[in-house]
Parts: C-alpha cells; sequence; structure tokens
C-alpha cells in the first residue's frame, strides 16, 4: 500500500529522522559524536563516535539496550520538550565535559553516565524525573534539575544530593528555564556551572505571581483540567533571579535592577585565565525589551558591572548570548547601522552585507558564525579580530557547524537536492561524511525563487509537478508571515509539503514578508506595533508579484491561504479583512486575540495592552468577525499549552454571535505540534478537500 506524503512526513518527522544532529567535537578533534536514530523512520535517537582519522563510525548509546520497556517522561520533561519542539525520543540531547572524557544525557527520567573513552555506559543514582542535566568542565559531577530542586551526583554515581532543595511553595522551581525565556527567548537552561566546577549559576522561578488557566480535555470530562500558569500579555510574569550556589550549598544572589530588568536573556560563564576562573556574564532586558543591559558578575559576592548597554525604540533583539573571550574581551551580537553584527568589546568586527545569524564558537582570534549575506542562504563565516573575514562555505543552501581544535563539522541543505549532508574536514585528513540514514523524499520539489513587490520580498513559487504552463491555476498561498521564522530558505527540503499542497493542483506560494529573519533590523522591526497591516499587505504584495510574473499560471479569482500558528493568524487575517483578494482560508491553531498570547513576545511588537489597547484592538481577529464573507476553516489542538484553544473558540463565538457560517475542527488531545500520524496525514487531506470544494469546485 502507498503511504501518502502527509503520513510519510509525520512518520519521518518531515524527513529529519536519520540526519545526524546535536554534533559536538572533542577537544582534540580527534572525535566527531552526534545523535542520529537507526533509520529514518524510528524516533529513538542513539548516540554515535566518528573516529575522525579512521573514519569508523561507533554506536555509544543504544537506549534499547538501556530500558526494560517503554520511556516514560516527566510531566516537566514533556512540557520542556514541547518548548522546544522536540518530537524525538531517546537520546534527544547530551553533555561532555571540557576534557573529553565523560558524557552525560537523560533516558526515560533517569541520570546516565559515558565513559568515552572505554564507552562503558551506566546509570548513576538520581531522582526520577531527571531534567537537562550537565557535567562540570573538568568532568568530576553531573547537575540536573528534578521535583523543583536542583541536584548534584559525582560520575561515578556516588552522593547524589539536592544541592538546592525544592521549597515549601509548589510555586518555586529551580534550575529550569521558565515558559517565557524557553518559549520566547530561545534559552532552555537554568543552570550553569562555573569554569573549574566548583560553583554554578541557578535560575530561580517563582511563579505565584503569574495568573492561573485551565486546560481541560473536553474528549474526557472525568479528567481534572491541568492546571498552568500562563503570563498573558498585560499580566504579572514570573518572578526570576538568579543565584551563585557553591557545592557546600552557600548562596549568593546575583544582584541587578530587576525591576527595570525583569526577564533574565542570556547568562554564559567561560574561563578566561589559566586557572579556569573568569566572570559570569548575563544579559538583561526590561520587561518593555526597549533596554537591555550586559552585566559581568562577580563570582564571589554576586554583584554586577555594565559591561554594555543596548537601547532601541522598538525593540532589543536578543541573538547570542554574550560571552567572554581567554583574555577577557566581550564578544557581543548587536544590531548596529541596520546589520545584526559580532561585536569584540563594543566595535564590530563583521561588515556589511553579513547579517548574523549565530554563534558558533569564539577563538582567541577570531569568532566563528552562520551569517547571511542573501537572505534565503545561511553560510559558516569566520570574523577575524583584526577585521579578516573568512567565507568558511558558499553557494545556494542553508549551512551549520560545529568546530573544535583542527576539526570542523559543516552541515549543508540546499536546493539541488531534499538530503542533508554532513562533512567533517580535518586539518592534514580527507574530508569525511557522516552516514545520514534518513528516508528519501517521494519527490524533488520544484522551487522557482524570486524577489518581487515593492519591497524585493523573497518568494518561492511551485507548481504542480505536471503543470502544463499557461494553464492558469488557483493559488495557495502558504506563509507563516510574522516574525522570528523564515520559510523561503535555500533548502528543498523546506518545501516538500509545499510541493505536495501545489500536487493537488494549486501554484503555491511561500513569501517572507517585512518581520521575518535574515535582513536586517529595519526589515525585521517594520511591524512594530502592527501585525495586521504590514504582514498582510506583504502577503498581497507577493501574490501580485507571482501574477505579474506568471500572467498565464495563476488565477486571481481563485486565491486561498493556509497556515499554522502565526501562519493561522494570517490566514484567518486574509478572508477577514481582504475577501476581494482571498476566498477562502484554513487556519491552524490561529492567535485571534493577542490578549491572549504571552507577554514576551506580544509586548515585544505591541506593546503593554493596559498602556496600547489600540493598539491590541488594531491587530485582534475578534472584531473583523462580522466583516466575514469568505469560507473559513479553524483547526486547534485542545491541549495546546501555547496558543490556547481560547483562541479559536473566541473567534467562533464571535463568528456565531454574527451570523457567519464558518467550519471548526477541534483535535482531541493534541498540543501546538501535530508529530501523530493518523492526526496529521487526515488533517492535510482534510484541509485539502475543503480548499478543492471552494477553490475547485
Amino acid at each position: 500500500m502507498t503511504i501518502s506524503y502527509p503520513r510519510l512526513a509525520a512518520r519521518t518527522l518531515r524527513f529529519t529522522l536519520g540526519v545526524p544532529r546535536g554534533i559536538t567535537v572533542s577537544p582534540d578533534g580527534r572525535h566527531v559524536r552526534f545523535i542520529r536514530t537507526p533509520d529514518g523512520v524510528t524516533r529513538t535517537g542513539q548516540l554515535w563516535d566518528l573516529d575522525v582519522e579512521t573514519g569508523t563510525e561507533n554506536l555509544l548509546v543504544d537506549p534499547a539496550a538501556l530500558l526494560d520497556g517503554e520511556e516514560t517522561l516527566s510531566a516537566a520533561e514533556q512540557s520542556r520538550r514541547e518548548r522546544s519542539r522536540e518530537s524525538a525520543a531517546g537520546v534527544v540531547s547530551y553533555d561532555v565535559d571540557a576534557t573529553g572524557t565523560w558524557a552525560t544525557f537523560a533516558l526515560s527520567g533517569r541520570l546516565w553516565a559515558l565513559h568515552l573513552d572505554t564507552r562503558a555506559v551506566h546509570a548513576l543514582s538520581s531522582t526520577e524525573g531527571v531534567i537537562d542535566p550537565h557535567l562540570d568542565p573538568t568532568g568530576r559531577r553531573v547537575a540536573y534539575a528534578a521535583d523543583r530542586a536542583l541536584r548534584v551526583v559525582s560520575v561515578d554515581g556516588a552522593d547524589d544530593r539536592a544541592l538546592v532543595p525544592a521549597e515549601h511553595a509548589d510555586t518555586v522551581t529551580w534550575g529550569q528555564a521558565d515558559f517565557l525565556a524557553a518559549e520566547e527567548m530561545d534559552r532552555h537552561r537554568g543552570f550553569w556551572w562555573s569554569p573549574d566546577g566548583e560553583s554554578l549559576l541557578v535560575q530561580r522561578t517563582d511563579e505565584a505571581p503569574v495568573h492561573t488557566w485551565h486546560i481541560a480535555d473536553p474528549e474526557h470530562p472525568e479528567r481534572t483540567p491541568a492546571v498552568q500558569r500562563y503570563p498573558a500579555a498585560g499580566t504579572p510574569n514570573p518572578a526570576v533571579s538568579l543565584w551563585l550556589v557553591g557545592l557546600d550549598g552557600r548562596r549568593l544572589e546575583v544582584e541587578w535592577d530587576r525591576s527595570a530588568f525583569e526577564y533574565l536573556a542570556r547568562v554564559s560563564w567561560t574561563g578566561t585565565d589559566e586557572e579556569g576562573g573568569g566572570d559570569p556574564v548575563i544579559q538583561v532586558i526590561s520587561r518593555d525589551q526597549q533596554a537591555s543591559q550586559i552585566l559581568t558578575v562577580d563570582p564571589t559576592t554576586g554583584a554586577t558591572r555594565v559591561l554594555r548597554e543596548l537601547t532601541d525604540p522598538a525593540w532589543v533583539e536578543l541573538s547570542a548570548a554574550p560571552r567572554l573571550t581567554a583574555d577577557g574581551r566581550l564578544v557581543s551580537v548587536e544590531d548596529i547601522e541596520g546589520r545584526r553584527r559580532v561585536l569584540l568589546d563594543g566595535a564590530p568586527i563583521s561588515t556589511d552585507p553579513w547579517q548574523v545569524r549565530s554563534i558558533v564558537e569564539v577563538f582567541g582570534d577570531c569568532v566563528v558564525a552562520t551569517a547571511s549575506s542573501e537572505p534565503t542562504e545561511v553560510q559558516v563565516v569566520r570574523f577575524g579580530f583584526d577585521g579578516s573575514i573568512v567565507e568558511v562555505t558558499g553557494g545556494p543552501a542553508v549551512h551549520g557547524c560545529a568546530i573544535n581544535g583542527p576539526t570542523t563539522v559543516i552541515s549543508r541543505s540546499g536546493l539541488d537536492s531534499v538530503g542533508t549532508t554532513v562533512t567533517v574536514h580535518r586539518d592534514g585528513t580527507e574530508p569525511r561524511l557522516l552516514e545520514v540514514v534518513a528516508e528519501s523524499a517521494p519527490f524533488q520539489p520544484q522551487v522557482e525563487m524570486m524577489r518581487g513587490g515593492e519591497h524585493d520580498l523573497s518568494i518561492a513559487v511551485l507548481f504542480p509537478r505536471q503543470h502544463r504552463r499557461g494553464t492558469a491555476l488557483p493559488v495557495l498561498m502558504d506563509p507563516y508571515g510574522g516574525p522570528g521564522a523564515q520559510r523561503v530558505l535555500a533548502s528543498a527540503r523546506m518545501f516538500l509539503e509545499a510541493q505536495w499542497l501545489a500536487d493537488q493542483g494549486f501554484c503555491v506560494i511561500v513569501a517572507d514578508g517585512r518581520g521575518t529573519p535574515g535582513r536586517g533590523s529595519d526589515w525585521e522591526k517594520a511591524l512594530h506595533h502592527d501585525f495586521a497591516d504590514v504582514t498582510l499587505d506583504d502577503q498581497v504584495e507577493a501574490l501580485r508579484a507571482v501574477a505579474a510574473a506568471y500572467p498565464k499560471d495563476v488565477d486571481l479569482t481563485r486565491v486561498g491561504m493556509t497556515g499554522w500558528s502565526y501562519g493561522g493568524y494570517l490566514s484567518a487575517l486574509a478572508v477577514l479583512k481582504r475577501p476581494d483578494v482571498f476566498h477562502v482560508a484554513v487556519a491552524g491553531a490561529p492567535v485571534t486575540e493577542w490578549r491572549l498570547y504571552d507577554t514576551c513576545y506580544t509586548e515585544r511588537y505591541l506593546g503593554d495592552p493596559r498602556t496600547h489597547p489600540g493598539v491590541y484592538d488594531a491587530n485582534s481577529l475578534i472584531p473583523l468577525a462580522p466583516q466575514l464573507e469568505r469560507p473559513l476553516m479553524l483547526i486547534h489542538g485542545l491541549a495546546d499549552d501555547n496558543v490556547v484553544a481560547a483562541h479559536t473558540l473566541r473567534l467562533s463565538s464571535a463568528l456565531l454571535a454574527a451570523g457567519k457560517p464558518h467550519t471548526v475542527l477541534p483535535l482531541s488531545g493534541v498540543t501546538h505540534m501535530t508529530p501523530q500520524e493518523t492526526v496529521a496525514e487526515n488533517l492535510k487531506l482534510l484541509q485539502v478537500d475543503f480548499l478543492h470544494r471552494v477553490l475547485l469546485g
């Protein structure tokens, strides 16, 4: 029996299973470690090692050999994986000490250690529900979070103890990133070892001020609703503080002006002298996110000193964690003159046209980063402290990198092939490829990349693979379209679903409008206080640009839009606000009322609803309900704890009150992700059927 593309995409996690990830390089560059599933359909991650000199791959950790039964996860770990959009199982992350001797990982809520020389794996004595274990840099101890406490255990399994015990109040958690840090600031850690392994920086989070929401399971009315502290826009945030904790349990609170800088955004602690010492560096940011400080912390007193002060009338964009070089100089990534740049002690070392995306590694004479000169491509670039710039990669593709010693690992995904290649380069040896065991995609997307419109938008156009030019097709816009995510990249895998949709009889358009990453700070901040007009106008602009480029191949009297999350918001907005352009929409997990979304994300872009109520009203879908003239399907997972189902239900209630027919598809037990095979398959088929009936019926 032939497996449908939607089912195959769900089964393979969009063809990412079997691709090496979590790649690290040993200090001497002789070994490359990585996570890879045994094939392209099994979700269980295994830990592997490549001997760079011989090219031999060795299996280090096989979860099937360690577990007696099915893997189980605590509620806290499930939530953590939801925040990081992690759908795999088995080994999903690991940590290696600075000496390259030990690795540690959590598996089924238990703590494990691996001696990398002998390849011996053993379970460590630990409490259950282990979260995010990390080795101290010297390789003697492992710290981990569990049951709202921070615990430490020796690598031999002895002396497991609560270094910071759980407090009596069940709203207080130690050693874990809070919801806002993980969901909106891309910070997933809650503790950091000192370089000498004698103390830690530990986050303390008290959710007592945060309003309580309840996520019910209507399919199972006998179950008690899940209680969730959710900081909706305009409501209190959790109280987050940072503490220096010695191995003797001694605590010092890190001091900064928390009333002015409410968010703890970034933390790093790197060695800066021969003894492995050095001061931690943190970045804090105000609630309105228009001011930020980069601070160094005195590890003996907890006092802080300002290294950099950043301001922006829109918002300060968070990027890589600021850190110190070996000789004590500050490396940061900041928006300077319209570009995201690498700075050394406040002076830019990256120049136009590079838009820096991430820091891979900091060395004594350079920073290795990922960056873009063409927005659809991501390259690996070495920015020297002397002003030199070396492009490590090139060409139309998306690249990633891991590096240590003389060994560099480059991942590449391009438009020429759906697959990903991972190449290991070591000085004096032939390049080696890490094996990729992903399932082969059933087709190669036929993507036509273009730039168009007044704003020179990045646009991808896909027709059915058997399309006869000159035949006008209905158009399906398939955007994300909002801040923080980019869809139009030079990677064929990005367009597999779009090609499948095109093969159902559409011209599919994927367009990145203003607000999406990769094109500079002015571009990203063009939507400040204005989601609705800016992002929707850019989709209309992209549509018209494609119609001008392919006048005989698109039918502007039959145009639909489909999207998820922000793309769902944009899709519903399209038929509510521009029925003259859009004739049908499928909106998955849409934010319909921004007052219901979280503080950090929403207030960054729209301000505080208590002081900017008009901005929220102008960007809400609820007041537009009486204007609906076109078919609209709303889809929502009822277990979604990020964009809660109340968004869809409130819009549906407003549409019903206005007498506007619409379709609602509730997904019982489904969160913001939809990784289940059956759900994913039937969901796509139902959407296509809905679109067909309107645009092709």
